[in-house]
């Protein structure tokens, strides 16, 4: 079981705690900052009034690219590549670990 770890994080200016495990804060924190551009942006238009509104649209926004991605690369699987690429490394750190024991 993977140990969760509670975060403060500003959105826009306010304050949120949210909780995710220890692995994912990286991506969370990426999270946190595409979210906080999104919002950012919008609000530089001077279209959209409101903070709920903003973060409606800025939700629209990053769902639509999300589902552009995913339908067009056809089987495009983040968790697979992620999953692929943490059993790369782990190949690479036995390999290396096998060279260092021969020093």
């Amino acid at each position: 079981m993977s140990e969760i770890k509670q975060l403060d994080v500003s959105i826009m200016g306010r304050e949120f705690r949210v909780g995710c495990p220890v692995e994912e804060e990286p991506t969370l924190l990426q999270a946190v900052d595409l979210l906080n551009e999104k919002m950012q942006e919008i609000r530089s238009t001077g279209k959209v009034v409101g903070l709920e509104k903003i973060a409606i649209m800025a939700a629209l926004n990053i769902s639509h690219e999300f589902l552009q991605v995913r339908v067009g690369g056809g089987d495009f699987d983040i968790g697979e590549i992620q999953r692929r690429i943490k059993n790369m490394d782990t190949i690479v750190d036995a390999a290396l670990q096998e060279q260092n024991d021969l020093f």
